[in-house]
C-alpha cells in the first residue's frame, strides 16, 4: 500500500559537503525536509520508489535503474566522502515489468552509481530509517498523459505488494526565476512556478496536462513529468496537497510538498 508521497527538491547545494556556504540560503528548504522526514519515519516505508529527472534518461521510453544494490556518487561535485549505499528491489521491478511490457516503453538499465536527483532527497528523508529497498525510475519524453498512464500502471503494481511503499517525486521547477540563474532569465518563470502550485493545491490535473508548451519549455524545469507519475500514482486517492516550503534563492524554485494521504 502507499504510505507516503512528497515532492523534493534535488539540488546538490543541499549537501553540506558541496553546499558549504551556500546552504545558508537553502535553510528554509532543509527545515521543511526535516519536517517532512518525521512523516516519512513515522510510515516506515519497505519500499521508497524515486522518480527522479537526471541520470540517463531515454526519450522513447520510461526506464528503471535495476541493481541489488546502488551507490551514491558525489565526485563531479568534488565530494569523495558521501558514499551512502542503498539496496535495490529487483523483484518488484520484475513483477512491474511484465505487468506493463505489452502496454508501454519501459527500458531497464544498470548503473551503480544513483543520479544526485536520487541521492539528495534520499540522503534527507533516510538520516534515521534506512530499512527500506528502493526503486530508481527515470520519466521520458513522451506525452504528458503517458506520464499520467505510466503512474496509474505503477500505482497497481504497488497495491499487488504486500509492502509498505513511499513515492518521491524529484523535482525542480523553473531555472529561469532570476537574472542569475543557470537557465538565464525569463519573466514567465515566476508564473509557471505559482501556477503549477496552485493546479497541485486545486487537484486540477487536467489543467496541468493541457498547461501551456511553450510556457513550460519557458522555465526549463525538470521535474513536471516526476510530478505527472505522481499524480498517476495518487489519481483518485483521498489527499490533501501541503506545501512545505517553496524559495528560490539561486533563480531555481524549490518545493517541498506532501501530499498527505487520508
Amino acid at each position: 500500500m502507499l504510505v507516503f508521497s512528497a515532492i523534493l527538491p534535488h539540488s546538490p547545494l543541499l549537501i553540506p559537503s558541496i553546499g558549504k556556504e551556500n546552504i545558508k540560503k537553502l535553510q528554509k528548504t532543509i527545515e521543511a525536509i526535516k519536517i517532512l522526514r518525521q512523516d516519512f519515519e513515522s510510515t516506515r516505508p519497505d519500499l521508497v520508489i524515486v522518480l527522479t529527472s537526471h541520470g540517463d534518461i531515454y526519450p522513447e521510453a520510461f526506464s528503471i535503474n535495476t541493481l541489488p544494490e546502488y551507490k551514491v556518487n558525489f565526485g563531479e561535485f568534488g565530494d569523495f566522502q558521501t558514499n551512502q549505499v542503498y539496496k535495490g528491489d529487483i523483484g518488484f521491478i520484475n513483477r512491474f515489468k511484465e505487468q506493463v511490457e505489452s502496454s508501454m516503453s519501459l527500458s531497464l538499465k544498470s548503473l551503480t552509481d544513483i543520479d544526485y536527483a536520487t541521492a539528495v532527497p534520499l540522503i534527507y528523508l533516510a538520516e534515521n530509517y534506512k530499512n527500506f529497498k528502493i526503486v530508481p525510475i527515470n520519466y521520458s519524453f513522451l506525452s504528458y498523459e503517458q506520464h499520467l498512464k505510466f503512474g496509474e500502471a505503477l500505482k497497481e503494481a504497488i497495491y499487488r505488494e504486500d509492502k509498505r511503499v513511499a513515492i518521491i517525486a524529484s523535482a525542480e521547477l523553473s531555472h529561469k526565476l532570476t537574472p542569475k540563474a543557470p537557465a538565464g532569465f525569463s519573466p514567465n518563470a515566476k508564473e509557471f512556478d505559482k501556477k503549477i502550485i496552485q493546479l497541485l493545491k486545486q487537484k486540477k490535473v487536467e489543467s496541468i496536462l493541457n498547461l501551456d508548451k511553450a510556457m513550460v519549455e519557458d522555465a526549463a524545469e525538470c521535474g513536471l513529468r516526476s510530478i505527472l507519475i505522481m499524480l498517476g500514482v495518487i489519481k483518485n486517492m483521498n489527499y490533501d496537497f501541503q506545501v512545505l516550503n517553496y524559495e528560490s534563492p539561486f533563480g531555481i524554485g524549490h518545493l517541498v510538498a506532501e501530499f498527505k494521504l487520508k
